[in-house]
């Protein structure tokens, strides 16, 4: 599997291109604000054939360029049933002040949509891609993990969207958030995982389960047993 990477838009929001393999089928994932540019490049680069995009959940600086680019490629969206609505209405998982950057920009969903179900694997671009509803920096956010390794390293790899930083986790301030409801997220979806399972989150530098578990100033603190991922039982 390769991955080709890249920050875009006001919020440096980390865009994937995720293929088998150069000159095959590969997934955009998260094309954000000022995306397209990049994943065209990308896919040209490879020699890639779109034929998906996936958001790993709704907020706007995630979505921004989905629609352009499933459309452009006659390729589906994928997303979960709870953040769908923010494809045509960004507004609502922004809250009224960040709402304002939106202007008078309409949105609308891309011409064909499929929704992420929790615990479903999705087959596309030759990979199984295993999904974790994750809720708590926003109701639909999801964990995306395919079952193919990086290279000839064999690394696992899982995109976590806005779940968890490295050295961080997702705010949840905005509509939709639960900072107890994301611990138990990142409890029950993450910390149960491998230490070396490599984390590519949506903003910032990727990560290892096994970093974040000895040193994210959200974690650190909490008791032995939260450690291993029983959250709030």
């Amino acid at each position: 599997m390769i991955i080709a990477g890249f920050a875009a838009g006001m919020f440096q929001t980390n865009c994937y291109l995720v293929a088998d393999d150069a000159g095959g089928d590969a997934v955009i994932v998260d094309p954000g604000q000022d995306a397209a540019p990049g994943v065209r490049e990308a896919l040209a680069e490879f020699s890639l054939t779109p034929v998906a995009v996936f958001l790993t959940h709704g907020h706007l600086d995630h979505t921004w360029n989905a629609t352009e680019l499933a459309d452009e490629f006659s390729i589906p969206a994928y997303i979960h049933a709870d953040d769908r609505p923010m494809l045509t209405d960004p507004g609502m998982g922004l809250g009224s002040a960040l709402a304002t950057m939106i202007g008078d920009t309409e949105f609308h969903e891309p011409e064909k949509v499929i929704e992420f179900v929790d615990g479903q694997d999705v087959e596309v671009a030759g990979m199984r891609w295993s999904v974790d509803h994750a809720p708590g920096h926003s109701r639909g956010s999801v964990l995306l993990t395919p079952d193919a390794p990086v290279g000839d390293s064999g690394t696992a790899v899982c995109f976590a969207g806005d779940v968890l930083f490295n050295g961080s986790i997702g705010r949840t301030d905005l509509p939709g958030g639960s900072h107890r409801q994301l611990l138990d997220s990142i409890g029950a979806k993450l910390l149960t995982r491998d230490d070396d399972l490599v984390i590519l989150p949506g903003h910032g530098p990727q990560t290892t389960i096994g970093a974040e578990r000895a040193s994210n100033p959200f974690l650190v603190d909490l008791p032995d047993a939260d450690k291993k991922g029983r959250f709030g039982l």
